[in-house]
């Protein structure tokens, strides 16, 4: 499968951007300090939400997706990151994690992906 027909919907990357802005200022926390990892999580989230209808953590491996999402517990923000702001993908990172950037704003950078 090449990547294009991997990524994810137009619609639902600016969705999950939008989202991840909104969670970073009330949550208090910043992104990623390499804007590269948070594009990445971003798009896993977006590719989730066209798959599954939910944005299922990218960063987990899940025997039953499907299973998963109906359970809600790492449906993002996931148990972990609303109970103590512990986010397993670096996406949403509190001030003095040393990943933590300074940043609440997406940047749109490429991320490339090796076959």
């Amino acid at each position: 499968m090449s990547r294009g027909e991997n990524k994810a919907s137009q619609e639902s990357l600016e969705a999950m951007i939008h989202f991840s802005e909104q969670y970073a200022r009330k949550s208090e926390t910043y992104f990623c300090v390499d804007p590269v990892v948070t594009a990445a999580v971003v798009e896993g989230l977006a590719k989730h939400k066209d798959e599954l209808g939910s944005p299922l953590c990218p960063c987990r491996y899940y025997a039953d997706k499907e299973a998963e999402v109906k359970v809600a517990y790492w449906n993002c923000p996931c148990v972990p990151m609303r109970e103590r702001k512990e986010c397993h993908c670096l996406l949403f990172l509190t001030p003095d994690n040393s990943f933590a950037g300074t940043q609440q704003v997406f940047e749109r950078v490429e991320v490339s992906y090796h076959d």
